[in-house]
């Protein structure tokens, strides 16, 4: 028996409508499979310069450049603290509240510009997917994938709810890109959920904030902003949607929301109300969005790839996302797994080695950005001390990039364990009170 496709793709966002494109290039057919009508609200709304190749090599960079985004440059980060602090002895770290950082300080293999961009997901999601079908892929819009069935050793079938019907369909393997649903995940019972992390957002747009006061000069205003707020483990992100909305969340620790009343709004401006100047600003714009909640933020697979299936971007592992990391381990996770699955395609066979080259590369990738992320949180409002020096912040700066995929372990991580490792073993020490009360581990979890 036929299958009616080469590859089944469980969800049509980035990492999705990616894949689609990739293997619909190269000949293959591929089908999409999204439960949702595009356009659609969606978190993660500013990119790294790391998903610029991808939609070069896709056929989608202009059509995003056509988009007419902002452009983002850099990030920057504020803090509530004024007091000086000294240097920290061995190390000769010294420390500001505040920090910049642009990404033209580094050249970025494959990257041809300086900037990247904060995106509307609506519309960016929707210029990706019906890119892919330009390519040639088939994509289902409200269309949910309700089971994946392995138990035919020649393909795979999916039962697809179409309006009040199930419809069945066939492919030689499947894609699971469903995002947070981790509809694979759930099904072979390999979701972990992060035994460090256990955070919670709250965000909406405003209309009309003055970016240009949390700003050094009036070329950062575009930057995204972390906000940290005098509450342990707690900021606030700031990104342009347009030239006159920005996307603000609050982000902290679930039980801190579980502790309060419940309330969202309630929750929002009490948490803000610590940072009286970025509370005024924002209660001198308007609100455009009701208050969305984003939970379960951080989870593992204890299995990524297997016989005729793989799982990509959110669907395979979500960190914390305070490093814009989302939308480029979606794409970067398709571009590197799509690979895979057109040698597996030529040679006829999809056995789970042959995506042994995608699993080791997310997985190494991923341990960094964990790594990376667990050890900002220990910082806290320490983590600008390296930004700030020298010897360390163009490594920060690749990892800001998303440059994650094919080298080594940054030098500057290794000299953030060693600080977190010196400051967490001397209550005394002048830096102690600063820390987050995250614990970092040793290493990623081995998932």
């Amino acid at each position: 028996m036929s299958p009616d496709y080469d590859v089944a793709i469980i969800g049509g966002g980035p990492a999705g409508s990616t894949m689609a494109s990739y293997l619909a290039r190269a000949g293959m057919s591929v089908v999409v499979f999204e439960s949702e009508t595009f356009p659609r609200e969606h978190v993660g709304e500013s990119l790294v310069p790391a998903t610029t190749p991808v939609l070069a090599e896709i056929g989608a960079l202009e059509k995003i450049d056509e988009a007419n985004f902002p452009k983002k440059y850099g990030a920057s980060w504020t803090s509530a603290e004024s007091r000086d602090i000294p240097k920290m002895g061995y190390s000769g770290l010294s420390h500001g509240w505040t920090a910049d950082i642009a990404f033209v300080e580094r050249n970025q293999p494959g990257v041809d510009r300086d900037y990247t961009f904060h995106v509307d997901r609506g519309r960016f999601d929707a210029i990706l997917l019906k890119h892919a079908q330009e390519q040639g892929a088939t994509v289902f819009n409200g269309v949910r994938v309700r089971d994946v069935d392995f138990s035919d050793p020649e393909l795979v079938r999916l039962t697809c709810r179409f309006g009040p019907r199930d419809v069945p369909f066939t492919a030689r393997m499947v894609v699971d890109a469903s995002g947070r649903q981790t509809l694979l995940g759930k099904q072979l019972k390999v979701k972990v959920n992060d035994p460090v992390f256990d955070q919670y957002a709250v965000h909406t747009w405003f209309e009309g904030l003055d970016r240009e006061a949390f700003a050094g000069d009036s070329s950062q205003a575009d930057h995204i902003f972390v906000h940290f707020l005098p509450i342990k483990d707690t900021w606030v992100w700031q990104i342009p949607i347009t030239d006159t909305i920005t996307s603000i969340g609050v982000v902290t620790q679930k039980k801190r929301f579980r502790e309060g009343s419940g309330d969202r709004e309630e929750f929002f401006w009490d948490f803000v109300s610590s940072r009286p100047e970025l509370f005024d600003a924002l209660k001198n714009s308007q609100r455009l969005r009701r208050f969305k909640v984003e939970g379960d933020y951080s989870y593992a697979m204890k299995q990524i790839c297997g016989d005729r299936f793989i799982l990509i971007g959110d669907a395979a592992r979500f960190v914390d996302p305070i490093f814009s990391s989302g939308v480029s381990v979606a794409l970067n996770s398709a571009r590197i797994a799509s690979q895979d699955i057109i040698a597996a395609h030529a040679a006829g066979s999809y056995d789970k080695d042959r995506f042994a080259t995608y699993e080791n590369k997310l997985r190494r990738a991923v341990k960094y950005w964990y790594e990376f992320i667990s050890i900002y949180y220990r910082l806290n409002v320490l983590f600008t001390a390296f930004v700030q020096d020298h010897r360390y912040r163009v490594d920060v700066l690749k990892m800001l990039q998303g440059d994650v995929y094919d080298g080594e372990e940054p030098k500057a991580l290794k000299a953030m364990k060693e600080v977190v490792a010196a400051v967490e073993a001397n209550p005394d020490h002048l830096w102690h009170p600063y820390l987050g009360t995250l614990r970092a581990p040793t290493s990623a979890p081995g998932f």
